[in-house]
């Protein structure tokens, strides 16, 4: 029987190539997209829940009750799992790690700029990285212990097996032992270091984090196996009132502890009101919803054009039951059918799979790799391929098994109203799945041109950010003097951190007028001499900071946002004291954007420190200049630097870093958009083409009666246009709520506007538009004598 399926199934494939092409084509692009979004989904899923001990290993956060709210962020004193190891029986292993960096290594005459960080010697035993020499009791238990990875140990020594137990010159000023070599980490690592450095030589370089009411590098736990962690979560969030408790009995600055297993902080990395909310497990969620949606409008399109086209097989449905076929065979013939197109279609799919998903890695910034040996994957597409093809096929089956053979040979069979509105139906449900995703994209589209228009309150172009290392810290008033005489130079200062990424607060700033039992935080930098000038920021009382006033070195200037919170009337003059050092307000500057836009502009004050021991180089050059100007910067840090490569980023593109997820997302919405729009304007012609099929003597009898061309492809495409037009209000509202909830996360955002609707429904019928009226123009273009000949 199943081979007489698949027989019957194969002739009809062949003798209707046109509905099958379409079909299949459908499919194919509906399972390719979802197979592309399931890859992107479960890699991020993976995401760093494949360490050994994953269920125990557990990052712990920090919830700052400040100004009546209550904040959230991965940041904890450096000695926190030091002291947790100590007084928290449940921990057995804790580790304490410092910031992402880039640091210059050198043997004999290969000096090389690596990535890494810092963590405690505990590391390789909570994260189960694969060590190809040394052991994870000795991979960081000594100042001078260097972990470094396979890859780095060949760039350096051209083996780990070379690499063990040699000298690696630090930032041309210390020397490490490499004491342990690790297999590059993986890609559904979050970790991508090349080296890892002992905790203490970052306690050495960082003394402030040694203090308890500092906060910075972040903290890992790994609970002993019998550890209860929800006991464990009730004791930890008092943790640090052993340490610094005189903050929570003199303020209203509290500070409590709280965990989350780690595979989580990769997609729950955001907080408010001191809850999870949002972060990558929102895209997720998203495009998961896209894959469905995407795989239900192709399978949509099998339903509706088999539905469609069943007058045709009426006459083979009403011979077969005359001659004794019971309904269940029947249903079981169009299920066979809609499964082998099926997989016909996911075998194309996957050679399309094959094809794209380089570029697809590309876009993504991933390195997906297709898991043919994984069976956990086949499962999936067997499972994927089954739900498809009994979707797709289970209501046609229903419908045309249902046909009376006595109607169908008498030629009176006709489609019920019910029937044609279901059909009508799917149409529109496919539309309104393809306006949400357009208006989505033209709303993503208007959020992205809204970051890259909006005036950031300084001028990021043209602007170099150059790495104070090495002896260019003690020489930068050297660097700085000889800057300002080279072509192409216009301004130049210094800063701590780039003005792109300015997160350091403190609490500790004090004024004339504080009200003692609110705690307010500052956004905080040191920065150099012409500050402003260099950054064109404006300048709306005092001035700059210049090496014309001595008191600057004491002098403070703040941003409007800590102005209105300090409620200074005149406050050029007025005394501020800043960690206990007294001073005056110099100056008041606009508002500027030192972060992203999502979060709001904070309170900032700006130290003058001209001789900071790090931070960066802030280079202003002139227009057109810029390569002139890093040429001669680079002839003289190499002059005054030689064991440090040149190196300096631009700000504006430090800027797009801080989007990087929108500009993805942006893309793959593009994509799959447009993907959408496309099987459903499949579908769209599939009907067009049977409709004037079924209206062929029709269309010729108004011919003769005298109706135009241009009349008869209104006739034919107005029935279509109004469907998307339903699909158009129908769709309009759901964007709009989808749109929203996207933009919420956004401090700063575009507005809604009428005309990102009108766009969309103006752009989805003049494709559908385009697409109904090649068939119906040829349906109107046909000479009315071929149609007529039979009558």
């Amino acid at each position: 029987m199943i081979k007489n399926y698949l027989k019957v199934t194969w002739r009809n494939l062949l003798r209707n190539k046109a509905h099958a092409f379409i079909n299949m084509a459908g499919l194919s692009v509906g399972l390719v997209c979802s197979l592309l979004i399931m890859l992107w989904v479960q890699n991020e899923l993976d995401m760093d829940s494949w360490f050994k001990n994953g269920s125990r290993i557990y990052s712990v956060y920090e919830l700052q009750n400040y100004d009546h709210k209550l904040h959230g962020n991965y940041n904890t004193p450096g000695r926190t799992t030091e002291e947790m190891k100590k007084t928290l029986p449940e921990v057995q292993y804790g580790v304490n790690m410092g910031f992402d960096q880039w640091d210059t290594f050198q043997v004999g005459n290969k000096i090389l700029k690596i990535s890494g960080t810092s963590a405690g010697e505990d590391y390789f035993k909570i994260f189960s990285f694969k060590l190809l020499q040394g052991s994870a009791k000795t991979a960081l238990n000594t100042p001078a212990s260097l972990s470094i990875s396979h890859k780095m140990a060949n760039q350096f020594f051209g083996s780990a097996d070379a690499a063990i137990g040699k000298t690696i010159r630090y930032e041309n000023s210390k020397n490490f032992t490499v004491t342990a070599v690790y297999e590059d980490m993986p890609n559904n690592s979050s970790q991508k270091f090349d080296f890892i450095m002992n905790w203490y030589q970052f306690l050495d370089e960082n003394t402030w984090a040694r203090d308890w009411g500092n906060q910075g590098p972040s903290a890992v736990v790994m609970l002993r196996p019998d550890a209860d962690p929800v006991k464990f979560a009730k004791k930890i969030p008092h943790f640090l009132d052993t340490y610094n408790g005189t903050i929570r009995k003199t303020s209203n600055f509290i500070i409590d502890l709280g965990m989350i297993r780690y595979s989580d902080v990769y997609l729950r990395g955001n907080f408010e009101d001191g809850k999870f909310v949002g972060g990558r497990i929102e895209y997720v969620r998203i495009f998961s919803i896209v894959a469905v949606f995407i795989l239900l409008i192709a399978c949509i399109n099998f339903m509706n054009l088999t539905t469609a086209r069943s007058v045709k097989r009426a006459k083979e449905i009403g011979v077969r039951k005359v001659v004794g076929a019971v309904r269940s065979a029947l249903i079981g013939q169009f299920i066979a059918e809609s499964l082998l197109i099926t997989t016909l279609s996911v075998v194309v799919s996957l050679v399309l799979l094959v094809v794209l998903l380089p570029f697809f890695n590309q876009v993504t910034q991933k390195q997906i790799e297709l898991p043919f040996y994984d069976a956990a994957f086949w499962l999936k597409l067997v499972s994927i391929t089954l739900i498809t093809g009994l979707v797709s096929g289970s209501y046609p089956a229903l419908f045309l098994s249902s046909f009376n053979p006595v109607k169908v040979l008498k030629g009176a069979l006709k489609l019920d109203t019910g029937t044609t509105l279901f059909r009508k139906g799917l149409v529109v449900f496919q539309f309104v799945l393809s306006i949400v995703l357009i208006t989505g994209t033209v709303v993503i589209s208007g959020q992205m041109n809204f970051i890259q228009s909006k005036n950031l309150g300084y001028d990021r172009e043209n602007l170099v950010y150059i790495p104070l290392e090495g002896t260019l810290t003690a020489k930068y008033s050297i660097v700085k003097q000889e800057a300002l005489k080279m072509p192409g130079v216009q301004s130049i200062t210094r800063i701590t951190t780039t003005p792109t990424n300015i997160q350091n607060g403190t609490g500790g700033v004090d004024w004339i007028g504080k009200d003692p039992n609110v705690s307010i935080q500052f956004t905080q930098a040191s920065v150099g001499y012409d500050f402003v000038k260099t950054m064109n920021i404006k300048v709306l009382q005092g001035r700059d900071f210049s090496k014309d006033f001595a008191t600057d070195s004491v002098g403070y200037i703040m941003n409007e946002a800590a102005l209105k919170r300090i409620g200074y009337k005149n406050p050029i003059g007025q005394p501020l004291t800043f960690w206990g050092k007294h001073g005056k307000i110099v100056g008041i500057i606009k508002d500027f954007h030192f972060n992203s836009m999502h979060e709001e502009i904070k309170p900032l004050i700006l130290r003058c420190a001209e001789n900071e021991n790090y931070g960066s180089i802030l280079l202003r050059t002139q227009p057109g200049k810029t390569r002139e100007a890093l040429a001669s910067m680079e002839k003289l840090c190499k002059q005054l630097n030689p064991a440090f490569p040149f190196n300096y980023n631009f700000s504006d593109e430090e800027y797009q870093k801080l989007y990087q997820n929108e500009q993805i997302i942006g893309k793959l919405s593009d994509a799959f958009a447009f993907l959408a729009i496309f099987i459903s304007c499949l579908g769209l012609l599939g009907l067009a083409m049977f409709t004037a099929e079924q209206r062929f003597k029709e269309i010729g009898i108004r011919k003769v009666l005298g109706a135009s061309v241009s009349s008869l492809f209104g006739l034919l495409s107005s029935e279509f246009m109004v469907l998307v037009v339903i699909a158009l209000l129908i769709a309009s509202p759901i964007a709009w709520y989808a749109t929203s909830k996207w933009l919420q996360g956004f401090a700063y955002r575009t507005p809604i506007q009428w005309w990102m609707f009108a766009l969309s429904g103006a752009m989805i019928i003049l494709i559908a538009l385009a697409t109904v009226s090649f068939q119906s123009i040829k349906a109107a273009l046909i000479n009315p004598i071929k149609s007529l000949r039979s009558e």
